[in-house]
């Protein structure tokens, strides 16, 4: 709180009282407008304020109390200075409006519920109570500021009402009102709030913990710490154990003895079978996904210790709980799979490529077709053309006599999407579909097509696999089949009034018909024009270049042994190139145009692990303190290190060129970031003699001051890659914008459902 308003004389106390502002004007206040007292009995009526409304002091703060309102003002200080301005304002990145909410709630609003405190009447408390009290409160304050602080990622709308929940409990406690303001805001902003105003009243505390335990038991099993003592606790960890079984897992094998004997004194079996797991299993961490053998007895630990030695069987066994649609450690499991196909299968494959069959795929020889079909599917992002051919081959080969609409069934459907939109890619659905029986193979792809409308407006990953597919089936006869059932579903789906149905159904429907046509820039237009969005196959090159017709890119790679490869390899094309100069830093590379259209290339340097995402937060610093904007971004490293990348991406980027890109979460995040983003993404893993080409291709026509024309470039590629054989079937692997079905499908959306 500013020191004037703390050493407001007591003189203008009159003044004060017909001058002041309500206090709930100030924007966050209490639900109800404060009290309005009329004096009779005086010859003139005398309007008399609530002590809580005003924003003034009645009296000068007492040196017992200053303290603690220093310590409130420092922890001000702290957020207005976070972003290295000192100017009363907490900024929120670049958000006005946001920066404009948490200034108003953490510094003007908090200066105003110290004055609240000081000016609260004693309600019958003697002057030593009053003045613990209020300090009680103050330090309530205090750690409101500290968590802010504290917050890595902070949100105006969560401190706001933080701020505004605070007043009110405040006041609610001062009134002896408290139990009845919980009861009516059983919320996390009491809860926060709480954890000073509540430590003397146990009965109101175990009321809110227990009501919130059982709302949302995860949110509150994270918050233990707080409670691990209480009565109540058993029955919020043993809710949470049935949600997230991991999350007990850690307090178990914790070092804090209080989380540790919390678990450990929950009586309920599920908890019990997560202690013994993290207590006597050899590898605790392999045993947690076999969860439900141990909670039903299926399994013992010396048994899943045993199996969890063996990757195959390890696996195997966590297939046969997805198949068995074991509901307990359900996610746990399922990311064991996906990093499981992944790191033991699908890059084992994939790095024996050169190899011979025998060889390569000796790693799935053991499997049962089930397991290859999780490896293909959970692999997608990765997976090799070969390598999904390879496992394709042998799952189809081991499915004998079972038909391919058995198999799916014995696979709950899990992903079939998803599975049915990479054969269609890989050429391989005519030989799935080719297992069943023709009535059969329609009701399949009849299933493929419909149900898209349900879920929430944002839930689009089943669509996109349905876009995606799209661009891949050859076959006439069922081209024209799955064009019959798009517009089936979209009748369907005016009937029932499904907004997301309509618009799905109807995009798919100009998917079809643009992906005919969008092969030239005339039909690229047409295409465009029919989905209201920008050309989908040509980027502006005034939209590349700044104010000054300079083209900003900005290029990502990593301190492993392949990033620093990658590096050298993108570094090479420039140096022995004249139209480019090259200037070092020590955390990065800048690449300048020496001749055309002025071009500015920033690559962070591939510094050892973790320095090298240090190198690029410091490039990043460096980008936004010049004013400079990228309007290119590329990333160059493997699949796990393509979240960071896609973190830093922003509304400015219009290219964004990624290894690994295919599947739908990632493009949905890329067009989070980057709504006008084209994207050219691969199959799998990028390849260097494949990204390189590509790049330069870009930057060839960025020198020349042309828009960007993906059709003439992936010409151009395709005869240059032709020539070399050993290249093509990874560059086949590579999607240009234009035929980026599943990006152009999600963009399409968004700007239809606004």
């Amino acid at each position: 709180m500013r020191k004037a308003a703390l050493l407001f004389p007591v003189v203008v106390f009159c003044l004060m009282l017909s001058a002041s502002r309500i206090y709930a004007q100030a924007a966050h206040v209490a639900p109800h407008p404060p009290p309005v007292h009329v004096n009779k009995y005086k010859k003139k009526d005398t309007i008399l304020v609530s002590p809580y409304a005003l924003d003034t002091l009645l009296e000068a703060i007492p040196m017992k109390r200053a303290y603690f309102h220093d310590k409130i003002d420092k922890e001000q200080k702290r957020a207005d200075d976070a972003d290295g301005l000192p100017d009363w304002r907490v900024h929120y990145g670049n958000d006005s409006v946001g920066t404009a909410i948490m200034t108003h709630a953490l510094l003007h609003n908090v200066d105003r519920i110290q004055i609240v405190i000081e000016n609260m009447p004693a309600n019958g408390r003697d002057a030593e109570a009053e003045n613990q009290q209020k300090i009680r409160y103050l330090q309530a304050l205090w750690e409101l500021m500290r968590q802010y602080n504290g917050d890595p990622k902070p949100t105006p709308d969560f401190y706001n009402k933080l701020v505004a929940n605070m007043h009110d409990m405040l006041i609610a406690a001062n009134d002896n009102r408290l139990r009845e303001f919980v009861v009516a805001n059983t919320n996390v902003y009491t809860l926060d709030n709480g954890k000073v105003l509540l430590d003397n009243q146990p009965a109101v505390r175990s009321y809110l913990y227990t009501k919130m335990g059982k709302a949302d038991p995860v949110m509150m099993a994270r918050r233990l710490q707080d409670f691990a003592t209480d009565t109540f606790a058993a029955a919020i960890i043993q809710a949470a154990a049935l949600r997230a079984p991991d999350l007990i897992f850690n307090y178990a094998t914790s070092t804090n003895d209080l989380l540790k004997n919390a678990v450990a004194a929950t009586p309920d079996p599920l908890v019990q079978a997560i202690v013994k797991i993290a207590t006597t299993s050899k590898a605790p961490l392999k045993a947690l996904p076999l969860l439900g053998d141990v909670y039903y007895g299926r399994k013992t630990i010396e048994e899943i210790d045993t199996i969890a030695e063996r990757p195959s069987l390890y696996f195997e066994n966590l297939v046969r709980l997805k198949l068995e649609n074991d509901t307990i450690a359900r996610h746990i499991y399922t990311e064991e799979l996906k990093y499981r196909a992944l790191t033991y299968f699908v890059r084992q494959m994939n790095e024996l490529h050169e190899a011979k069959e025998n060889v390569r795929f000796s790693c799935i020889d053991s499997l049962p077709p089930g397991a290859l079909y999780f490896i293909m599917i959970y692999g997608q992002d990765e997976i090799y053309t070969s390598s999904f051919l390879g496992t394709f081959k042998r799952m189809m080969e081991r499915m004998k006599p079972t038909k391919g609409d058995e198999m799916l069934t014995s696979m709950h459907y899990d992903h079939f999407r998803t599975f049915i939109r990479m054969c269609a890619g890989y050429n391989t659905l005519s030989d799935f579909l080719g297992t069943m029986e023709d009535s059969t193979r329609t009701t399949l792809m009849t299933s493929f097509i419909a149900g898209l409308e349900k879920g929430k407006a944002d839930d689009l990953e089943d669509a996109v696999d349905v876009a995606d597919a799209f661009g891949s089936i050859k076959d006439s006869v069922l081209s024209a089949f799955l064009q019959h059932k798009v517009r089936e579903n979209y009748e369907l789906s005016y009937k029932e009034g499904s907004k997301k149905g309509v618009v799905v159904y109807s995009l798919l429907a100009m998917l079809f018909e643009g992906n005919k046509i969008s092969g030239s820039d005339t039909g690229a237009a047409v295409a465009s024009a029919r989905l209201h969005l920008p050309s989908i196959n040509k980027v502006p090159f005034n939209a590349l270049a700044n104010d000054s017709g300079i083209v900003y890119q900005q290029a990502f790679f990593f301190g492993d042994e392949d990033g620093v490869a990658a590096y050298d390899n993108y570094m090479e094309d420039f140096k022995k190139n004249p139209k480019w100069k090259i200037t070092n830093d020590s955390f990065w590379t800048v690449i300048s145009s020496a001749e055309g259209k002025k071009i500015e290339i920033y690559a962070n340097r591939p510094l050892p692990e973790p320095q090298d995402e240090e190198a690029t937060d410091s490039l990043i610093r460096y980008l936004d303190s010049n004013n400079i904007h990228p309007t290119i971004m590329i990333h160059r490293g493997h699949s796990y290190h393509l979240p960071f990348t896609l973190s830093k991406l922003n509304k400015q980027v219009k290219i964004v060129i990624l290894g690994s890109c295919g599947g739908y979460h990632n493009l949905s995040i890329v067009l989070d970031h980057s709504p006008d983003a084209h994207i050219v993404s691969s199959k799998q893993t990028g390849v260097m003699a494949i990204n390189g080409p590509i790049i330069r291709s870009l930057n060839n026509m960025l020198l020349e001051g042309s828009d960007v024309n993906w059709i003439t470039m992936w010409h151009d590629l395709d005869e240059y890659f032709a020539k070399h054989k050993e290249l093509l079937e990874r560059y086949d692997d590579y999607v240009p914008p234009y035929k980026n079905l599943g990006a152009i499908f999600i963009k399409a959306y968004r700007q239809m459902m606004n």
